[in-house]
């Protein structure tokens, strides 16, 4: 942070800490640069991944239908973290997973997860309940269920890229993924003229690194928008291209590769003053792995629990 309170903007870098890694192309051609990638950065971005355009845009329209309707609309929809329904402003404060205080983060959520039951009751109760889908935009259910099916498949898919990538067979992750838990939010960060100014060290999101095996972020430009933490430059804005996901791997994967690969750390910049009415809305897909899975001793569903009541401000 700077003096004034303000986050402090990125530093330019030497190279391309964060590359474009297309799934189309020689997967024996792009190990190396992924390796150092996800040591230096934990942040890729990855082309070749065939998800729609359209099925994208129709996603936000619907979202953002929902999240300008009045709060008292909104708020038989309300969850606590780790639920399937809306999280509304000041339900989040990423940082308290780093251990920071921070102000709530500026965003509002619809989140869901996955629903298909394992037969183990205990396991279905905590991890695969039905969604919640909201009345007023009927439209929405049935391209997040589209993306859904859409993104389970692609995770895989560069899973079974970085097996090889970490000196692993292909099925290293994947053979953990037969019937996964994942969480799905759709981020909605309203302009400055909604929320107001920011409070001192409040962010859209607050630095942290996710929980997970890898996130699938499909993300919009902005003044306020990613940023990513590396040893050697600091905060720096994340690259963006809008035909690429930007895919990070959570702490679960870090300890996974003993490690070697890090967490990548990032933070959501708080609206800007001099773009007032920026908004901006990020699809975000996060993997986990098959419930009971464990990884270096750490039972990865215990984690995950751990993880997302550290960040519920209620």
């Amino acid at each position: 942070m700077s003096k004034t309170g303000r986050p402090d903007r990125a530093r330019r870098t030497s190279g391309p800490v964060v590359p474009t890694i297309d799934l189309n192309g020689d997967p024996r051609g792009q190990r190396a640069a992924v390796d150092r990638a996800l040591r230096e950065a934990g942040f890729l971005l990855v082309t070749g991944h065939g998800i729609d355009p359209a099925l994208r845009t129709g996603i936000r329209e619907a979202a953002r239908a929902f999240f300008v309707l009045p709060a008292a609309v909104k708020e038989p929809y309300a969850v606590r973290v780790g639920g399937r329904g809306w999280l509304g402003p000041g339900a989040e404060a990423n940082a308290y997973a780093e251990g920071t205080a921070t102000p709530p983060d500026l965003k509002e959520s619809l989140s869901f997860a996955a629903e298909e039951p394992t037969g183990e009751p205990a396991v279905d109760a905590e991890w695969f309940l039905p969604n919640t889908w909201p009345a007023e935009v009927p439209r929405l259910k049935p391209l997040v269920e589209a993306y859904l099916g859409q993104m389970r498949a692609l995770a895989d898919r560069i899973l079974d890229r970085l097996g090889p990538a970490l000196g692993e067979d292909a099925g290293f992750f994947t053979r953990h993924t037969g019937h996964p838990t994942f969480g799905f939010n759709i981020n909605w960060y309203p302009a400055r003229e909604r929320t107001g100014e920011p409070e001192p060290g409040q962010f859209r999101i607050g630095p942290h690194t996710d929980f997970g095996t890898v996130t699938l972020l499909d993300r919009q430009a902005g003044r306020g928008g990613l940023q990513v933490c590396t040893d050697a430059d600091g905060w720096q804005d994340a690259p963006y291209d809008p035909e690429a996901l930007t895919v990070n791997i959570g702490d679960l994967m870090a300890s996974w590769t003993g490690g070697r690969w890090r967490s990548g750390r990032h933070r959501v910049l708080p609206p800007p003053a001099d773009a007032p009415a920026e908004e901006l809305m990020s699809l975000v897909y996060f993997y986990e792995c098959d419930p009971g899975t464990t990884i270096h001793g750490i039972e990865s569903h215990a984690y995950l629990r751990s993880r997302l009541d550290a960040i519920a401000t209620g």
